[in-house]
């Protein structure tokens, strides 16, 4: 068996059986190069003079093999355009079928995603434009794997100004979005001796096991309406942790936003202890009714590791993300960084410093602001203008800020498993709260989180009536 390498245009791997003879070994291998889909229909073979050059045949060998495909409908030969891979209709029945995909859910109301409509693309191509035309040639080589200087010079003005963040670009480590920040932070702590993390319940489980799978051990930090219980720091379980995992800004999923005495009672805690607070920033851009809360790193930035990212300004898909550190993580951190994946990709951080440069970001937040600020009210709307229903029970939590929104359930009835399946019924996606407490089991009480920010403006309105279909219960009390 002789392996080739033909580069004609497009790069094809033929494996010519010598024992087969020459002209059959290349006939076979042209052949099974069609059927397995590596010559696609419509592509241009090369010349017979130059295929039998780059591998080692007679001219009439090649021609005597492409005539022989040509006969068997392999091959197309068109005068004057040279030989084409034919479009074989049998070729479906000899490929093996792609995994079935699961259709989208026609009203999609699931938490934890941005409208990716909105992302602005015109102005991210200008950025990119501009970034290119002026960008040094290292961008194209390996780079600092605390990422851009660019961009963590623009984002330590932009937090500064936004977030009220304390942040010199040094501090700042570019990532390629919130779980791994999470994952560096705890690979970090676990190797320092900090075993046990704890996190806030309810919470999101994939991030719990983000942590559990960094090495380190999770205690569930219990939720109120004024969000984590930072008080209980000091007892029981609590007692062990090292480091915090919290969103005071718009917790996740039940919407509160951190009382300013458990804001200081945390960082008390962390001065006292020498503990970390690990700061989830995933939406405090968005609040409605003032002004966005202040990130906790402006008033304690050596015991708070700030994390932000673009995902929801901008859309997952971009995949950055940044970390603000303490100083004395900074080099640990930076060498975590470094071994997981040297850097995040230098391109697209370029084209997020123009656009924060620039002032198209903030433009573009204020933007989502207020279009999701709609969508919250039509939310409220929707659900309050229903009629009165013999069985009320519903309340409405966390609407103030943020992407998504809490319904707790009435004690009587209906329980979560009970809408939740009326609402697949339905082709309404929710998500309940049953997996996002710590322990086994389901949890009372139950609720739905309703995100606004996956549909459309189009598909929006109709997602509300099927949901209001769904509960059939209303209308709501809004906390």
């Amino acid at each position: 068996m002789s392996d080739f390498w033909s580069t004609f245009g497009v790069d094809l791997h033929l494996e010519l059986d010598s024992a087969a003879g020459r002209r059959s070994g290349l006939e076979r291998a042209l052949r099974d190069a069609v059927r397995a889909g590596r010559l696609a229909p419509g592509v241009r073979l090369p010349s017979t003079r130059t295929l039998a050059a780059e591998l080692g045949l007679s001219r009439g060998t090649v021609s005597a093999a492409y005539d022989q495909l040509v006969a068997e409908g392999y091959f197309v030969a068109r005068r004057g355009s040279g030989t084409e891979v034919a479009d074989l209709e049998q070729r479906a029945a000899n490929t093996a079928p792609s995994p079935a995909r699961a259709a989208a859910p026609r009203h999609n109301l699931k938490p934890g995603s941005p409208d990716v409509t909105t992302f602005p693309t015109a102005a991210w191509l200008r950025s990119v434009r501009r970034a290119l035309n002026t960008a040094p040639a290292d961008v194209y080589g390996y780079g600092d794997a605390r990422g851009r200087l660019e961009l963590r010079t623009a984002l330590a003005e932009y937090l500064g100004r936004a977030r009220g963040v304390l942040a010199e670009p040094g501090q700042i480590v570019i990532t390629s979005g919130y779980v791994q920040a999470l994952a560096l932070l705890v690979t970090v702590l676990q190797r320092s001796g900090t075993d046990t993390i704890a996190m806030e319940d309810p919470g999101l489980p994939f991030h719990r096991e983000v942590v559990r799978r960094a090495g380190a051990s999770v205690v569930a930090l219990p939720v109120d309406d004024r969000g984590a219980r930072t008080d209980l720091l000091a007892a029981g379980a609590l007692r062990s942790v090292g480091a915090v995992v919290v969103t005071p800004a718009h917790q996740y999923p039940t919407g509160a936003t951190l009382h300013p005495a458990r804001r200081r009672t945390l960082l008390d805690w962390a001065r006292t202890r020498g503990g970390l607070v690990v700061e989830d920033d995933y939406d405090g851009e968005f609040r409605y009714d003032r002004q966005p809360v202040g990130a906790l790193q402006g008033t304690a930035p050596d015991h708070v590791a700030y994390v932000g990212t673009a995902s929801k300004t901008l859309g997952p898909g971009v995949r950055l993300g940044w970390i603000v550190l303490p100083p004395h993580l900074v080099e640990p951190i930076s060498q975590a960084k470094l071994y997981a994946d040297v850097h995040t990709e230098s391109l697209g951080q370029l084209a997020l410093t123009d656009l924060i440069a620039s002032h198209t970001y903030d433009r573009h937040i204020r933007v989502c602001r207020l279009r999701y600020r709609g969508r919250r009210d039509l939310l409220l709307d929707r659900l309050e203008s229903r009629p009165a229903n013999p069985a009320p029970g519903y309340s409405l939590h966390g609407v103030a800020a943020g992407l998504h929104a809490l319904i707790s359930l009435p004690a009587t009835g209906p329980d979560e498993q009970q809408l939740l399946a009326r609402a697949a019924e339905q082709d309404v996606a929710l998500d309940g709260m049953s997996d996002h407490w710590h322990g086994e089991g389901p949890r009372t009480p139950g609720g739905l989180i309703v995100g606004y920010g996956s549909c459309t403006d189009r598909a929006y309105p109709a997602a509300l009536d099927a949901l209001a279909s769904v509960l059939r219960i209303v209308p709501m009390h809004v906390r």
